[in-house]
């Protein structure tokens, strides 16, 4: 972002990106409880800032989080202690997710174990080397772009991540940890809207998007 400010903390019309989040799953009757894993030492901040306003009904534990992504979604995963047969892992900064696609994506993978949301890919998508020359082209039809949330079995995503530190493998996302596994995950359409804020346009664009009327 070219700023010191944590993304989820900055502000995306009335309220931090986080709570835009965190409120999504609270609205989600699929969801029961919320582990939200922060840097370690916020929790004073995200309890009066994030948490304290939306006076949500369920249960949301604060969690610390690790050096990288993987280590912090493992924390969560060893926070929640087997106390649910299914988690649903998603980024603190996609705050446009829609009620009903983490509801599918939960039903879903109740069937199949695993189950990630994704869009299609719109343009077509190049494989290049390491000077920037084309290898081959991918077809399209088959390509997707992986979002969050990512809904799985407990103990599969557990024992994927454990798999993944045993081997010292690092995933781009927590679906590639169990793909590794040799597990099987479903896909679902996801929602274009659902955009990560990594960027200043990023920001902007959710701006612009939080203002048009869509159902949930």
């Amino acid at each position: 972002m070219g700023i010191t400010a944590k993304k989820q903390y900055m502000m995306l019309g009335d309220r931090p990106v986080l709570a835009h989040t965190l409120l999504a799953f609270e609205k989600c009757d699929a969801v029961e409880e919320i582990f939200l894993v922060i840097p370690r030492g916020d929790d004073p901040f995200c309890k009066k800032e994030i948490i304290d306003p939306l006076r949500p009904i369920k249960p949301i534990h604060l969690v610390s989080g690790g050096a990288t992504r993987q280590e912090s979604v493992y924390n969560g995963l060893k926070a929640i202690d087997g106390r649910f047969g299914l988690v649903v892992i998603h980024d603190g900064i996609r705050p446009l997710i829609k009620i009903d696609r983490i509801t599918e994506c939960v039903g879903v993978a109740k069937k199949y174990r695993g189950c990630i949301l994704a869009v299609a890919a719109s343009d077509t998508i190049k494989t290049v080397d390491e000077h920037g020359r084309v290898i081959a082209t991918m077809k399209r039809h088959t390509i997707r772009m992986a979002q969050t949330p990512q809904a799985f079995d407990y103990n599969l995503i557990l024992g994927a991540h454990v798999a993944a530190q045993k081997k010292a493998c690092v995933g781009t996302d927590d679906a590639e940890l169990v793909e590794l596994c040799g597990e099987v995950v479903k896909v679902i359409p996801g929602d274009p809207y659902n955009i990560k804020i990594t960027t200043p346009e990023d920001l902007r664009l959710a701006e612009a998007l939080i203002r048009i009327p869509h159902s949930a």
